[in-house]
Formats: C-alpha cells, sequence, structure tokens
C-alpha cells in the first residue's frame, strides 16, 4: 500500500493501514506525501505507529503529526530531486523535539516554535514519541529572502512565537470542525506567520504582521479570561497593552463586545455537546454569562434555538 495524499484535502493517514512489519516503510511514505522528500530512521526497535491528520487552508497546509521515536532528514540530494520551496514550522504539542539545520540547533518542548526551510538541508530528532502540529507554507506567500537567520531557532512562551504557535493550535482545531470559518482566518494566520518570522530574524515586523499579532495577542486573551463576566473593553485593553481606539479598530464593525459574545456562544456549543451531563445554566455561567435568562437570549439570538434544543438537536443527528 503507497500513502497517497490529496494535498488540497482533509486526509488522515496512519500506519495502523498496514501490516506491523511495513509500518516504517509506509510511515516514510507518510511524510514525503505530507510534507517534502525526506528520508527517516527509527529510533527503537519494535512496533513503529504514526498518525497524521492533514488539513489545508487556502495555501497553508496543517498537519498534526503524533509518532514514535524517530530521525527525519531532508538532504541535498532529496532537494535536488524537486523544487519544494516551503517555509515549515514546528509547534511543539507534547514530548520533545530537535530541530537542526544551518550548524544550528533548536530543542522544543511543549508550547515552543521553530522555523526550517524546506530548500536547504535539516534534520528533525524525536528520541521518545511526541505530539507536532507543522505548518507548512510556500515561500512565495510570505515574500521571504534569506530565511537563515529565521530558521532553528525556538520561539517559545511569552515571545511571539508562543502566541503564533497558540492561533495555530486553534486554527487546526476550526478548521477540522468549520473549513469556511477557517478559510476568513487566513489573512490573519499568514499575517502572524510573517510577525514570528520577523521576530526569529530580529528584524523590524511590517505594519501589517504587528496587527496581526497584536490582534492575536487580544484575540489570545479573550479566549483565556471568556469565563469572567466582568470582562469589558477597557480590561482587555489595559491587559493588552493597547488603547481603546486601538481595540476598537482591530475589530471594525463587529466591536469587541460581539466578538467577545460570538467567542463565548462557540464555547458554550462544544461544552452542550461535550459535556451532555452538564446543566444548561452551569455552562453558560462557565462561558462568562451571569445569568441562565440571558445565557438563553444570547444564545438563541445567535443559534435560532435555545441552548437545550442545540444540544438535542446535535445528538439526534
Amino acid at each position: 500500500m503507497s500513502a497517497v495524499l490529496d494535498r488540497r484535502a482533509y486526509a488522515e493517514l496512519a500506519t495502523s493501514a498496514v501490516p506491523a512489519r511495513e509500518a516504517f516503510a509506509y510511515w516514510r511514505e507518510m511524510i514525503c506525501a505530507t510534507f517534502v522528500r525526506l528520508t527517516a530512521e527509527p529510533v527503537t526497535d519494535g512496533r513503529f505507529r504514526g498518525r497524521i491528520e492533514h488539513i489545508p487552508v487556502g495555501d497553508l497546509e496543517l498537519s498534526a503529526v503524533v509518532a514514535g521515536s524517530q530521525h527525519v532528514r531532508r538532504t541535498r540530494s532529496l532537494i535536488a530531486q524537486g523544487n519544494e520551496e516551503y517555509l515549515l514550522a514546528s509547534i511543539q504539542l507534547q514530548g520533545s523535539g530537535r530541530l537542526e539545520q544551518d550548524a544550528l540547533t533548536a530543542t522544543l518542548s511543549p508550547g515552543d516554535m521553530a522555523f526550517y526551510d524546506s530548500t536547504r538541508p535539516y534534520t528533525l530528532h524525536f528520541d521518545d514519541p511526541f505530539h507536532q502540529l507543522v505548518v507548512q507554507v510556500p515561500k512565495r506567500e510570505l515574500m521571504l529572502g534569506d530565511t537563515r537567520r529565521m530558521t532553528a531557532r525556538v520561539l517559545g512562551r511569552g515571545t511571539p512565537g508562543g502566541v503564533v504557535a497558540t492561533f495555530f493550535t486553534s486554527l487546526f482545531d476550526v478548521a477540522r470542525e468549520d473549513p469556511q470559518q477557517s478559510a476568513v482566518l487566513l489573512p490573519h494566520a499568514i499575517g502572524l506567520l510573517s510577525a514570528a518570522a520577523s521576530f526569529g530574524c530580529r528584524t523590524e515586523p511590517t505594519p501589517d504582521a504587528t496587527h496581526a499579532l497584536a490582534r492575536e495577542r487580544v484575540l489570545d486573551f479573550l479566549r483565556r479570561n471568556l469565563a469572567d463576566p466582568r470582562l469589558d473593553a477597557a480590561t482587555v485593553a489595559k491587559a493588552c497593552n493597547v488603547s481603546r481606539r486601538t481595540l476598537y479598530r482591530m475589530f471594525g464593525d463587529e466591536g469587541v463586545a460581539a466578538r467577545l459574545r460570538r467567542m463565548r456562544i462557540e464555547h458554550a456549543k462544544a461544552m452542550l455537546l461535550h459535556h451532555p451531563e452538564r446543566p444548561v445554566g452551569a455552562v453558560g455561567l462557565a462561558c462568562g454569562f451571569d445569568s441562565e435568562s440571558g445565557f438563553h437570549r444570547a444564545f438563541r439570538a445567535a443559534a435560532g434555538k435555545t441552548p437545550g434544543e442545540y444540544r438535542q438537536a446535535r445528538h439526534a443527528r
């Protein structure tokens, strides 16, 4: 069996599809089909397991990789066999990884991110099982010149890289559930990648990239604090170190309050489905609504159903 992947469509590949003795050979085909031409070797003997969930978002490709220990290499001879010119970013979700390119080494822990360039040799080391999200984009989309100053450098928590990593992890979840909504986020995704790349180069990001990064900081703050019913524009502006005028410019006609309400409703939808034992009123409180009646009104206005009706209709499918 050969690993075949349409890069323009959702796909899931797993070594469980082949006999154990063929698992790693199949894995090599999987990573070549998903990313670029690569070679790989297992670190330990025994059964190898690996799975890739691939989701395209415009010209971006997002791939969640869960696999056993291995060493992966992109060699000069493999580069010469094709014309793939991609910038890739690995976001470590579980376990650890080591990226080597241009005589530099980036050791990634959960929450860290690092770039690498498909036009130059690189090596990925995973000494233990791991989980990564890999973001892949054609270099032409970012209009990059020499990437040597940005590759194999750890962009961790507390840096723009941490904000970007959180955004792409959320984008992957959105793209899995609602491809149409994820397409709307594509311009922000490109802007955030550009901002992270600029930070990796220690250069001044473009105004668009700076705006995208500031906007994502605000959205990340809203996501983390949406359960607080006292959250308002003044609190958000102060916490994110922006003026209220800047905050309103970020969200245009929708406004901060409307965006926050929409995020609360989306979070409530997920809770209603994934926690069927939880009372509707408790879901509303957990999503930042200060009363059950207010939650019902807001939910009906957004979804056309009461929370209870929404839960019942989705579980009836």
